[in-house]
């Protein structure tokens, strides 16, 4: 642990502090300064007095699994207190030195202490109250967190009274798009883009040592957990032995790329790897990593993480705040830099009533997802409140927080209740622990009582849904807040047959819409018609987290099995839950034989068919579904159902809940109303209906009270730290510089750092450069960053051909994300990538302008690179929505990509953009490359000041073409922070440049 990085990053300074900032990023602009680390100052001192703490972390790990953040890992909670057992001496000096630091804090006179009720104090905390400002009252839940972060780190250098004050004038400042710092309390990451980050950590630590620099230096220093829970894939299914047959092939794909995360867990102080096989990293944060309350060092404050997955929202239906960032901003907060942002909104979101008998959380989700994605909340907090939020679980508020991706913003937070509390017993926390977070909370006003009459928040906006009203829904083919009442499904099914290609349309001719394409399938007679479900899959963390929906899948399993219903052989079932606890209450309650006796197999604990690991179909299927142009679907009880990313032979893919996934499944297809139509016949000749299948809602609660037990989950998570046979018998060097293989297929050094100087580029502009890409609206991170298999005639797989790896071994991008190499050229490589350039030609392949040759867009890439050519994207709207992908980012920068202007960006995607060093323009309103008459053949021109202090956050900038045509866009570079970046080159430079200064 070192902390001289975050006082480094501090020298960031926001346009309040201009002079500072400038100071910092233009080595030949002198200004006045405050202390650097470098100088004879009080900060400087403290900063080297943390020097001695490494050597007592290397003390703590000789005795217990080096991968285990060095400590006994039964409970989050113990971490602090067995650090300090083993190394006290250094640690009381960090100790009295965060004293003398706590001391300086303007705010210390709040500083209160917490008493027990039997004596004694839990700790102090910076008691928001003490304040007596009205204005504090009124502010939502979640902007209290953010100002209690400030408060308690405010040092007048990284945060400043300034900082607190825009906080608590939130009502009228976040409008007014304010920055402001913020420091979370860990970072969270899973291991598609936890390796990357390692990656770039280990290459940070050759940058460093190339300069000159302490090398040592770059290590986490906030708690950083990694769950590897992305790499499993549905292999094998329908069988009795998938857990084990799916892991093993996880292992022979993988062994590299767990061997590189195993040896980072020991080069990296305070970097913990939970192994493969243990859960998904979401629901691991909800049930066991998530502390609501941290008490550090008798300090107590609330919760906070950042993670490298768009669904780390699902924390936040605990009360935790908690975010997606792209592995670029994860990598500088793990570096101690605090997180710049714009102050959000906060759209109040008012629950009433209760749900009705039958209707899931999934119903309730999609019906959010599509209330908000109208309402449009993309940057912005959504804090659900009101007297229905007390009748909903925590499972299912986490279902909700969870797809805050979906819906656009950046949390769906619901505050603390008694609810949550419960939740907390339930999972194995202790009763003090339990105690020690209601205390805190109820005393800093983060508590929702709603057995007391509530205060009236302020917030920017304000929706309102009476849960009554939510009905049975499933969402898609293609997106997933294209929500569809069950009831008009088979309608809806219809008119996307009819409908031109989009987002609800496979214009598939009247003559062709009843095609019946018959096979063979293992010796029986099959068949396929346009709707039959070929996929149904309960994945993801977003449903495996919530008992009611899993036990309900297995009552509608069980009530199938007893009519006599079978689901067809030819669909490929799974179940993959989100850790052992499920498996435990499935198995409690006898409802787990049922689902195998419809074949959902348990095939692994991870995410799979959500993310495309849904491995392969059978061949007879497939080939019906290609030589018949069938347009087969896909049901799954995950978040994403964008085109291309379950599988590529399933082009309609739904969103459902667990029991509807069943349901469907039985079905066959999607082309049935479940109200009216039959679902199949039973033992007794008579025909089986939805309705006698479908349980209900006290039914599942039964279960779910009988079934869920504390016991479960504390038996699940002590048995974490043993890891398994597999994972234990990895063997790895101990180093601290990584040695790179250069004929790895998985990890290879990436070339961010190559001939890097201590001097900063600079803000470059874009000349006559050639435009990559032309796309429309909802481009996403699907569509952009490397994901799901290695089609055979990609430039990947020539790469890997090349280097004589065999088709059967290609794994998938996910796998391959540490090879920088194999993901440049699968980016934009999305099988469904639709450019403009190609007039309509749906794939991967664009137009090379000065030769007019239909290429793969890396070969093109490649080709304007070789001449010395930048190039530009051109996008609509919502250019980055979907998953927190850094490659999103990296891949295009590695293409040559200098800029993309589009109508708007998502907010995690377009901070990615700055932290890799391209431009982000916006159109101005009512404008567009169509409506500018821009065709993408046109040669850009993007003049932008060269020198850092002349640019400001949101200024205008005129494009130019060599047409003669000449636009204004907006130059969204939103803080003065993320111009600091830009002037370095990326985010990573920056810091390896300010930690180099460092002696």
């Amino acid at each position: 642990m070192h902390i001289t990085g975050p006082h480094s990053s501090a020298l960031l300074r926001r346009a309040s502090r201009s002079s500072r900032l400038h100071s910092t990023i233009s080595r030949t602009q002198p200004s006045p300064s405050p202390p650097r680390p470098s100088d004879p100052s009080p900060v400087a001192s403290q900063c080297r007095s943390y020097r001695g703490v490494s050597s007592a972390f290397r003390t703590v790990r000789s005795s217990v699994p080096r991968w285990s953040h060095g400590v006994d890992w039964k409970s989050p909670a113990t971490l602090t207190s067995q650090i300090r057992a083993a190394a006290s001496p250094v640690l009381d000096r960090f100790h009295r030195t965060l004293s003398t630091m706590a001391s300086q804090n303007a705010f210390n006179g709040i500083l209160t202490g917490l008493p027990k009720p039997g004596g004694g104090e839990f700790g102090k905390f910076y008691s928001l109250p003490a304040l007596n400002d009205p204005r504090i009252d009124k502010l939502p839940y979640s902007i209290r967190i953010l100002l209690e972060s400030a408060i308690r780190n405010c040092d007048g250098f990284q945060v400043t009274k300034e900082d607190v004050e825009k906080i608590i004038d939130w009502e009228k400042t976040a409008p007014k798009q304010v920055e402001i710092p913020f420091k979370p309390a860990r970072v969270l990451l899973q291991d598609f883009t936890g390796v990357p980050a390692v990656v770039d950590l280990a290459c940070m630590r050759d940058a460093m040592n190339n300069l000159g620099g302490n090398s040592n230096k770059i290590n986490p220093l906030v708690p950083v957990d990694l769950v590897i829970d992305h790499s499993v894939q549905v292999d094998v299914a329908r069988s009795e032995n998938a857990v084990q047959a799916n892991m093993e092939l996880e292992f022979q794909r993988n062994k590299e790329r767990f061997a590189f995360l195993k040896w980072g867990s020991k080069a990296f102080q305070n970097m913990l790897v939970v192994p493969p096989g243990s859960g998904i990293v979401h629901q691991v944060n909800l049930e066991y990593l998530g502390r609501v309350v941290f008490n550090t060092d008798g300090v107590l404050y609330p919760d906070s993480v950042v993670g490298t997955d768009s669904h780390t929202t699902m924390i936040d239906g605990l009360g935790v705040a908690g975010w997606g960032v792209g592995g670029i901003e994860a990598e500088a907060a793990m570096l101690g830099q605090p997180m710049s942002m714009v102050l959000p909104g906060v759209v109040g979101f008012k629950l009433s009533g209760k749900l009705r008998d039958g209707v899931t959380a999934t119903d309730l989700v999609l019906t959010v997802t599509q209330m908000l994605r109208k309402h449009g909340v993309v940057g912005k907090f959504v804090e659900f409140h009101g007297d229905g939020v007390g009748k909903i679980s925590l499972a299912d508020r986490a279902t909700i927080a969870n797809m805050s991706p979906e819906y656009g913003a950046t949390m769906g937070f619901f505050p603390v209740d008694n609810v949550t509390l419960q939740y907390l017993r339930l999972t194995g926390r202790s009763d003090d622990t339990v105690a020690m977070i209601e205390a805190y909370l109820r005393a800093n006003n983060m508590f929702v009582d709603y057995n007391e009459p509530q205060i009236e928040r302020v917030y920017s906006s304000y929706l309102e849904l009476d849960l009554s009203d939510v009905e049975p829904c499933i969402s898609g083919p293609k997106r997933p807040h294209d929500r569809v009442p069950l009831k008009e499904m088979k309608a809806d099914w219809h008119s996307c047959l009819d409908n031109k290609v989009g987002f609800k349309g496979f214009a598939v001719p009247k003559d062709s819409q009843d095609k019946v394409a018959k096979f063979s399938f293992h010796g029986e007679p099959a068949e396929l018609r346009h709707g039959s479900v070929v996929i149904a899959a309960i994945t993801s963390c977003t449903n495996t987290s919530n008992p009611s929906v899993m036990l309900g899948a297995g009552l509608v399993a069980k009530k199938a099995c007893e009519l006599g219903l079978k689901v067809k052989p030819w669909i490929k079932t799974s179940l993959a839950p989100g850790s052992g606890v499920v498996t435990k209450y499935l198995r409690q309650s006898g409802l787990q034989k049922y689902l195998d006796e419809q074949g959902f197999n348990i095939v692994g604990y991870g995410c799979t068919t959500c993310i495309g690991n849904s491995g392969e179909l059978d061949e007879t299927v497939g080939a019906a579904i290609s030589e018949n142009d069938i347009i087969a679907s896909a049901v799954l009880s995950g978040n994403r159902n964008f085109e291309g990313r379950v599988h590529p032979l399933t082009r309609a893919n739904y969103l459902a809940s667990p029991p509807l996934v069943v349901a469907y499944a039985l079905a066959g297809t999607v082309d049935i109303d479940f109200e009216k139509e039959p679902i199949g016949v039973g033992k007794d000749g008579k025909d089986v209906y939805f309705r006698d299948i479908w349980p209900s809602t006290q039914e599942v609660a039964d279960a779910v009270q009988s079934s869920v037990l504390p016991d479960m989950f504390k038996s699940t998570y002590e048995a974490i730290t043993k890891g398994n046979p597999m994972w234990n018998n990895l063997s790895v060097e101990e180093s601290k510089l990584y040695s790179w293989d250069s004929k790895s297929t998985y990890i290879h050094e990436p070339p961010y750092f190559k001939n890097m100087t201590m001097d900063p580029p600079g803000p470059h502009g874009v000349k006559d450069a050639y435009c990559l890409l032309n796309f429309g609206d909802s481009i996403t991170t699907d569509h952009i960053s490397p994901a799901g298999s290695i089609h055979k005639d990609s430039p990947a797989a020539k790469y890997l051909l090349e280097r004589g790896v065999d088709r059967k071994d290609f794994n998938s991008y996910g796998s391959r994300r540490g090879n920088d190499e194999i993901m440049a050229r699968g980016t934009f490589a999305n099988i469904r990538l639709v450019n403009k350039l190609l007039n309509g030609e749906v794939g991967p392949k664009t137009v090379h302008i000065p030769t007019g040759e239909k290429l793969s867009v890396f070969d093109a890439a490649s080709r304007y690179k070789a001449a010395g050519q930048d190039t530009i994207v051109l996008a609509g709207a919502e250019y980055g929505s979907g998953s927190s992908r850094d490659w999103a980012a990296k891949g295009p920068m590695l293409l040559g990509v200098k800029a993309v202007i589009s109508k708007s960006f998502e907010r995690i995607h377009r901070s990615n953009l700055v932290g890799m060093g391209i431009i982000p323009l916006c159109f101005k309103a009512g404008e567009d490359a169509d409506t500018l008459g821009l065709a993408g053949h046109e040669r850009y021109t993007i003049d932008l000041p060269n020198n850092i202090n002349e640019i400001r956050p949101g200024q205008d900038v005129t494009v130019t073409t060599d047409t003669g045509k000449s636009f204004t866009c907006t130059a969204r570079f939103d803080t003065e922070v993320e111009l600091a970046y830009f002037n370095h080159g990326g985010i990573l430079p920056y810091v390896i440049r300010q930690l180099t200064k460092q002696k």
